[in-house]
């Protein structure tokens, strides 16, 4: 088990599920661990249970609603200002939402506001601080469910358009290229202590899905007994944030620990450009050009 006393880490998403859980264990191995979430009541039990369990009070919180961009903003200005370096991202937080389209603050999808274009702004932000660290990564929560993306960019929107399960689909794609296209840009640009993968955590036993309504949520219910557990599920991105085996591996995508094929038509060079282009105009930002 690797010790991590050294290591500055953020974790999206972390007051529940695999977040919680992957935020627990690396500050059990000793990191500085700074916890993103939307919610203060939470955040605060969440940092003080974990503290509890790691018996040190490096854990730090942030707040931020990934899907209001100037909150990701204020969020990366304050994180700029008292942390030396990140040595680890893990863009963790995912949504999937109901069965009637809702809009951001910003008026985008809410879907890809939180699941793509949050993560996409908070890593452009960050990436001074990732570059400050000797030897950082990126790990970012994508799921088998891309397998079921129709995008069209089009209609990013999903104005004309809308399912709750197909955004959902499509973000968990829209993360694999933003992984590959991140990966593709920090070798062009020689940055070479800075890598990036995105990983399916696997079918995990949670309230994951519980908004979605309708079919899809009497389906995961029935599913639940089948599915694996939340330690389970965030095993490969502990693994991805700390294994020594990978640290210079970047731009993939893995499930239970090994590298996976993305088999997806969508799956293309010129689509990972043309996403990370529309999502810097969406975002306001520009790296990594």
């Amino acid at each position: 088990m690797s010790d991590l006393q050294h290591q500055i880490i953020l974790v999206t998403g972390a007051t529940s599920g695999i977040g919680k859980v992957t935020a627990t264990e690396l500050a059990k191995r000793g990191a500085h661990v700074v916890l993103l979430a939307r919610n203060a009541d939470k955040a605060t039990a969440t940092q003080q249970e974990i503290q509890a369990a790691a018996g040190h009070q490096r854990v730090d919180v942030l707040l931020a609603d990934l899907a209001d961009l100037a909150s990701v903003r204020r969020t990366a200005a304050e994180f700029n200002a008292r942390y030396p370096r990140l040595d680890v991202l893990v863009n963790n937080a995912g949504l999937l939402f109901g069965s009637q389209r809702q809009v951001s603050v910003d008026g985008y999808e809410l879907g890809v506001a939180t699941n793509h274009l949050g993560p996409f702004l908070l890593t452009s932000l960050l990436l001074d601080k990732l570059r400050a660290s000797p030897a950082a990564r990126v790990v970012n929560l994508s799921s088998k469910a891309h397998k079921f993306a129709r995008p069209n960019l089009a209609d990013f929107q999903s104005e004309r358009s809308y399912g709750a399960m197909r955004v959902y689909g499509n973000t968990k794609l829209y993360n694999i290229l933003f992984t590959q296209e991140l990966a593709r840009r920090l070798r062009a640009h020689g940055i070479a202590n800075v890598t990036t993968n995105a990983v399916h955590p696997g079918v995990v036993a949670s309230n994951f899905g519980a908004s979605a309504g309708g079919l899809f949520s009497q389906l995961a219910l029935l599913a639940r007994p089948f599915m694996i557990s939340v330690e389970e599920g965030a095993e490969t991105s502990i693994f991805l944030a700390t294994a020594p085996e990978v640290a210079t591996v970047s731009g993939g995508y893995f499930a239970k620990k090994k590298p996976q094929p993305v088999k997806h038509p969508f799956n293309t060079l010129a689509h990972a450009r043309e996403l990370w282009q529309l999502s810097e105009q969406l975002t306001g930002t520009s790296f990594l050009a």
